[in-house]
């Protein structure tokens, strides 16, 4: 295979990767936090490398604050 067509494959393959990830973060918000949350889950494992648990708290989501009713404002009693 020429360098350049392999170079084409490789830019349309992250394009459609990058495309993916948008419209399931903006259609499917839920959904894209547990699959956030279950790679995030087995890349913290005990028994992994060092880069590979970073790379695990890079890809958890942020935790959420309280209930429904909770305005997230850290002063819960």
């Amino acid at each position: 295979m020429d360098a350049g067509l392999f170079a084409q494959y490789v830019a349309i393959a992250l394009a459609v990767l990058v495309s993916i990830v948008v419209v399931m973060h903006k259609q499917f918000p839920n959904a894209t936090r547990r699959l956030r949350i279950a790679v995030a889950l087995t890349l913290l494992r005990e028994e992994r490398m060092g880069w590979v648990k970073s790379l695990g708290k890079l890809i958890a989501p942020v935790p959420r604050a309280g209930g429904k009713e909770c305005g997230g404002c850290d002063s819960c009693n």
